[in-house]
């Protein structure tokens, strides 16, 4: 049936800030789901909390609200708009949890707002643990034997009934948050006390164990009509037991038999039927010898279906947001072949491979078991010919240097790595097999299925092959696998370059393949590609000018969704200017490597290797790589010189050059100029051995900042307070970065650090803003808060940050972005880095002053002056933007949740108001750390900090807060004339303030750390405040920020106002 006409403006509900569980997948499939909506002349109304997202540009919706997502916002910006329905399919868990609440207080009855799409019903049988078993077993569809609880003790009563290992999955939760496999009666009550925390109807199902079992996922679509079709199914190599997120994945799925299939195919199609989904829904089940359980059903877009439309090109968001207004399935065109209908089940005639990225390099201390609550901060996808070919592909798309031979663990090791699953075993069956492991051993141990590891001991085989003949059949046949001219080179002895040569000359060179939705039954519209080694190439070169653009890869802590945005701003920069672009990237949950995005995407690797591969096809004018962060700023130098080498390819590296991104990048060359500038920095040294490192930091003075050259995110960044420090670290930093210096800075201990990005074409300098951290200097950037205008800082440090700025983008001869840190203390300005290249505050900064920096710099980059363009100043907003990060602490346990050099947040939120306080307390909501208007603070404040404190006391109390402390702070508070209670130092018993948090007594937690190391005590309190979801504060400063919103809120309101109006009302 044709679009419903009583529809004329849908809510669409985002899912707000990157966290583990739930990545870019959500920006992707929203920003498809605004285009589908808006084409066929609906309006769309958007809210959603992160700016860093294509979905909140203002082009993308008719109105676009950057706000908290939560139930009284969004029921203020429905009473605004008056929508006549919201979709609630396409936020992710957020935006099932969000529309499920307002429907329960009653606010889409009050303002007649009807729930497009999946039904309210639908949601809740899926969500509720226990409607969802009835809902199964009411049609015949098996589960697993389970009982949803609501207390620990009804969960201990099951062991006698369920036996252990017992799974706890918790209601409404977003990638397994909460839940866990429980192997002891202690392991029970731990788990499921956090689960019913978690879970907002504080359920938690307690399921009978089918760890070891296969693990599939069917991802289907259901019209109106009833029409169903199954878009694709995947297999996880990891067996039952591991998150579905922190698997390696694969599709199509390659063990199941053609019966166990169409079993699988049916029960998707009765599931879905059954309960009523309109759109998209993604189904778990767990298989072993025939037999089948359904493990959960997700009735929205998700992680899984983000991988099924880009393993596929079929259009899931798309699509769903179209049945959601009315549409069927026969009425809706395929995009990607123009030619048959959305009814049509895709099919593909290749194998693509998913491999999850982890964050356990920022958090050693971790617990790194892989378990049923997920881990992961993103994931790589690879498409080959074979499994082989896909697994190596999707390895080296992780950007982590790794190879299957790259470790030597000692028997006991390997063992120990197969028996417990960890984000190494992959690596570990290889050399398992190395090591004289069988198949079938490994297989008992893991649980992986025997299938899969053959095709590792096959990639043995090759390697072993090549490395005993280098000719013409076995190079060719390596290659087909996947290994690497760099690979193949070290197997044989042989230099990247000389295999390189050597296949060229022997016309053994890559071919690409189109992912066109039916197998080549149909011409492609949409050009859409992946690498392989056979005969027939499907890329067809045009005549016109053309750019490729090198995307960012996985998301991961320190280059998350930030460069997807630039990347994607780019691409449509030079596409108004009339160029033909192309996209290279890995990452199937973005924006980027959507179908119609670019004018080809090439879905490959980010190696030098591969993107050579693409340019030699292609033969493009020129490459971007001031986009993609640290993956494609590394690579700048290494394809400028292959270019050279390379006097067949007449290719440039567009905007500013790799030697002027080397020099900012050089830590000591970096120095050196702006010795020359006159320009101040911290005082500084530079070592390569421990030796000079001893020396360089006795001359400055403890405590120092030492960090290497070329990392993002902080990276090995640290602060060290002794000899004993230093030693341990420079043991660690050298094999990071060993070709370059360590810088070694005096640390500017109580500075203000200051952000600020701008673009400059070569003549002119264009500042965005200027952005003040609310956390001092030490707290890395990326996990600071920050706020535009600046709140503290005077017009003659503002002059003097935008004169350095414009000084230093002319003497690195920038063409493009440049973002620069700097440190105001004691009345100078220092600068601490320039970054000629894409930085992760560049949406931020775009959508606080309204203007589209990443687009600006891909212009001129193509040499569109910013004259041209028509931009002269920086932008004055009226209103106060700021920028609060989002930690992953709830999702590893083990994980200290403190702040320093190294970065460790996943995503961001935004606030806006016309007041630092409120637009800071909006910042806080968005990022769940919602601030106290009523109940207790609890504070435990080091020495230097507690002058500062005051502060924070006086404006807390005046606002009817509470105050607890530990003996010291209480003292301290006393003598100042406020009253506080004291209890306990968790060492001492109880009660302290871990037992006031277990029952709910306290409303916020400040803790700053004691000296260099946190104290175990501290510690525990921090860990306690993640563990039971009470909102923490680490630093003085952002406890100074939190009062001041604590303070604007007891007199004032929120503004609730879409980011255009706020645009409209700058000055410029």
């Amino acid at each position: 049936m044709p679009k419903n006409p009583d529809i004329k403006k849908v809510l669409l509900i985002g899912s707000g800030p990157i966290m583990i569980g739930q990545a870019a997948e959500f920006d992707f499939s929203g920003s498809q789901a605004c285009r589908s909506l808006r084409e066929e002349g609906i309006s769309v109304v958007l809210i959603n909390s992160n700016p860093a997202t294509i979905m909140t540009d203002p082009e993308m919706a008719d109105v676009v609200y950057i706000e908290p997502i939560k139930p009284e916002i969004v029921e203020r910006i429905i009473e605004q708009e008056r929508p006549d329905g919201v979709i609630a399919g396409l936020g992710g868990q957020t935006g099932l949890n969000i529309v499920s609440e307002l429907a329960d207080r009653g606010v889409l009855e009050k303002y007649n707002v009807y729930l497009y799409g999946t039904p309210l019903k639908a949601i809740q049988e899926t969500e509720d643990r226990d409607q969802f078993k009835q809902a199964m077993q009411r049609i015949g569809e098996p589960v697993p034997q389970s009982k949803a609880v609501n207390s620990i003790e009804a969960a201990l009563e099951l062991i006698d009934e369920l036996g252990l290992p017992l799974i706890i999955r918790p209601a409404y939760t977003l990638g397994g948050a909460g839940g866990g496999i429980a192997r002891t009666k202690e392991e029970l009550v731990s788990i499921t006390e956090l689960g019913l925390k978690r879970s907002r109807i504080n359920q938690v199902l307690i399921e009978e164990s089918v760890l070891g079992w296969g693990e599939f996922e069917y991802e289907v679509m259901r019209d109106a009509n009833d029409t169903c079709i199954v878009i694709c199914n995947m297999e996880n190599i990891d067996p039952m037991g591991i998150h579905t997120g922190d698997s390696i994945v694969v599709t199509p799925s390659q063990t199941l038999s053609d019966r166990d299939h169409q079993m699988l195919r049916s029960a998707s199609i009765n599931i879905i039927r059954s309960l009523g989904i309109e759109g998209g829904c993604n189904i778990q089940f767990a298989v072993k010898d025939g037999e089948y359980r359904i493990v959960e059903v997700n009735p929205r877009v998700s992680r899984s279906s983000a991988l099924a439309s880009k393993a596929t090109g079929y259009p899931i968001a798309r699509v769903t947001a179209k049945i959601a207004i009315g549409m069927a399935l026969d009425e809706i065109p395929n995009d990607v072949t123009k030619k048959t209908p959305a009814s049509f089940e895709p099919t593909v005639d290749y194998t693509v491979v998913k491999i999850p990225r982890w964050p356990f390099d920022k958090f050693v201390t971790a617990d790194k078991t892989l378990t049923t609550a997920m881990k992961s901060t993103g994931e790589v996808m690879a498409i080959g010919r074979t499994i082989e070919e896909a697994l190596n592909k999707a390895i080296r798309s992780l950007d982590v240097d790794m190879y299957f031979g790259f470790r030597d663990w000692n028997p006991y090791e390997i063992e120990d790595l197969l028996t417990t699953a960890t984000h190494e075993r992959l690596f570990a069956i290889y050399h398992a097999l190395r090591t004289g492991f069988t198949i079938q051993e490994i297989s008992e141990i893991t649980a992986i299925d025997p299938f899969f590891i053959q095709k590792i001991q096959n990639i043995i085989q090759m390697e072993d092959t090549v490395s005993r003949e280098l000719n013409d059949e076995n190079l060719r046949a390596a290659k087909q696998m996947g290994l690497t001219d760099k690979e193949i080179g070290k197997l044989t002895g042989k230099t990247r370059e000389d295999i390189n040569d050597m296949r060229r000359s022997l016309g053994i060179t890559t071919t690409y393949k189109m992912v066109d939705t039916c197998s080549a039954e149909f011409a492609a519209e949409t050009p859409y590609y992946y690498s392989c080694y056979e005969e027939m190439c499907e890329v067809e070169p045009t005549d016109r000018k053309k750019v490729l653009i090198l995307g960012a890869g996985p998301i991961r802590i320190g280059q998350g969704i930030e460069f997807d945005y630039c990347t994607v701003h780019a691409v449509t920069a030079l596409r108004e200017e009339g160029i033909e672009t192309h996209i290279i990237n890995n990452n199937p949950e973005t924006v980027s490597t959507d179908y119609d995005t670019s004018d080809k995407l090439f879905f490959e690797p980010l190696t030098l290797e591969d993107v050579m591969n693409v340019i030699e096809r292609e033969r493009p004018w020129g490459v971007m790589v001031q986009f993609g962060g640290q993956t494609s700023v590394n690579l700048a130098l290494p394809l400028k010189q292959e270019l050279e080498r390379r006097t067949d390819l007449n290719t440039i590296i567009l905007g500013t050059t790799p030697e002027d991104m080397d020099i900012a990048e050089d830590r000591e060359r970096f120095n050196k100029m702006l010795q020359k500038m006159g320009i101040p920095q911290p005082d500084a040294g530079y070592a390569i051995s421990e030796a000079q490192a001893m020396d360089v930091a006795a001359h400055i003075g403890y405590p120092v900042l030492v960090r290497p050259s070329y990392v993002l995110g902080g990276r090995a960044m640290e602060i060290v307070y002794d000899e004993n420090d230093l030693n341990r670290y420079m043991r660690e930093a050298v094999r990071i970065s060993p070709r370059h210096p360590v810088l070694i800075d005096d640390f500017l201990e109580g500075a203000v650090e200051i952000d600020v990005d701008a673009v400059c074409d070569g003549e002119d300098v264009l500042i965005g803003a200027i952005m003040e951290h609310i956390e001092e200097a030490g707290i890395h950037s990326g996990d600071s808060a920050c706020v535009i205008p600046p709140q503290s800082l005077g017009n003659y440090v503002l002059d003097t940050v935008r004169d350095y700025v414009k000084r230093i983008a002319l003497a690195l001869r920038v063409k493009g972005i440049l973002n620069m840190q700097m440190a105001y203390k004691d009345g100078v300005v220092y600068v601490l880095e320039a970054n000629p290249r894409s930085s992760r505050t560049i949406p931020f900064v775009s959508k606080a002053v309204g203007l589209p920096l990443a687009k600006i710099a891909a212009k001129a980059m193509m040499g569109v002056s910013l004259k041209e363009q028509g931009y002269k100043s920086e932008p004055m907003p009226r209103h106060v933007s700021v920028k609060e990060v989002l930690l992953p602490f709830d999702k590893l346990p083990g994980a200290d949740p403190i702040l320093g050099p190294e970065m460790r947040s996943t995503g961001e939120v935004m606030g806006v108001d016309y007041s630092f306080g409120l637009a800071f307390f909006k910042a806080e909501l968005a990022a769940d750390n919602q601030l106290p208007l009523k109940g207790k603070v609890f504070m435990s404040i080091r020495n230097e900090d507690k002058p500062q404190l005051l502060q924070v006391a006086r404006k807390m109390s005046e606002a009817g807060l509470e105050l607890i402390a530990t003996s010291g702070t209480a003292a301290f508070l006393k003598e100042k004339g406020f009253k506080a209670t004291i209890t306990k130092k968790v060492h001492d018993g109880s009660p302290n303030v871990i037992d006031l948090m277990r029952t709910n007594d306290v409303g916020l937690i400040i803790n700053t750390p004691t000296g260099k190391m946190t104290r175990k005590d501290g510690r525990r309190i921090r860990r306690a405040a993640v563990d039971y979801s009470v909102p923490y504060i680490t630093t003085i400063q952002a406890a100074l920020a939190a009062a001041d919103a604590i303070e604007a809120m007891s007199k004032g309101e929120l503004t609730i106002k879409s980011i255009g109006e706020y645009h409209k009302e700058m000055d410029t």
